[in-house]
């Protein structure tokens, strides 16, 4: 199982980088290989967040669309992920709220893998990223 960042749908749907192409062929082998993917509930909140900040409300849908077809499941959270999140972000200085909540929820669900093109993750042990 591998969850989904929020920058994998964004870079599917926008401008032409090199990011775009390397998630394409990433998703590509990866589904090919029988992977299932999951995502969580922040990671939609992440892709509303960012295109209503930069102005365009117009990519949402493409980028959910994008994620729905992705994703198998999508992971909720309650407190003992939020807890668990705080208790990251006290021991790992390179992470971000939002990605020590995605590892709180990852971890809840057993997975030790995650597609995302953030190196924010690489400090973390027993999370494997791929990119």
């Amino acid at each position: 199982m591998i969850f989904i960042d929020s920058n994998v749908p964004m870079y599917l749907v926008g401008a032409a980088h090199p990011n775009k192409d390397r998630a394409v062929v990433a998703l590509t082998q990866l589904a090919r290989d029988g992977e299932r993917f999951v995502t969580d509930v922040e990671v939609y909140q992440e892709i509303l967040h960012r295109y209503t900040a930069i102005q365009r409300p117009d990519a949402i849908d493409a980028a959910f669309m994008s994620l729905d077809g992705i994703a198998d499941d999508v992971l909720t959270f309650g407190m003992a992920e939020i807890r668990s999140a705080r208790a990251l972000l006290a021991s790992v200085d390179s992470l971000s709220a939002r990605d020590a909540l995605h590892v709180a929820v990852m971890r809840k669900a057993g997975v030790t893998r995650i597609l995302s093109f953030d190196d924010g993750f690489d400090s973390l042990p027993g999370i494997e990223r791929l990119k």
